[in-house]
């Protein structure tokens, strides 16, 4: 199963079950991941609004320890409607996380950071 929290430092969880996707929102961020277990499948992200020169990554924290999961990929700017956004996804081939591990994107452009748990 996937918990998914606002913030790694805040501690609180929205179980959401493996099969469906885990998506979680913290400002103007937004962080989507797909799999089952401890296994990621697809992971990506999206911040309201265009800009030019934005960037993110995905980065695991367990146990206090910070690892940086991505480099930084340009994010395409899209258009929906009236909504402006741009995101980001990366194909992470069922790559298996331990127990407990908090998977997090990172924008260049916001200080906000929303993180899924991974859980069994």
């Amino acid at each position: 199963m996937i918990t998914g929290t606002v913030t790694a430092l805040s501690l609180v969880c929205l179980t959401v079950p493996a099969q469906a996707d885990a998506t979680l929102t913290e400002g103007k961020v937004s962080v989507s991941v797909k799999g089952t277990g401890l296994s990621v499948r697809r992971a990506g992200g999206w911040m309201d609004g265009l800009g030019t020169g934005v960037r993110a990554r995905l980065y695991t924290v367990y146990q206090g320890s910070r690892t940086d999961l991505t480099k930084w990929q340009d994010a395409t700017p899209r258009t929906a409607g009236m909504t402006q956004f741009s995101d980001v996804d990366w194909n992470l081939h069922g790559k298996r996380f331990t127990n407990g591990t908090w998977l997090c994107i990172q924008f260049n452009k916001s200080d906000d950071a929303p993180c899924a748990k991974i859980l069994r």
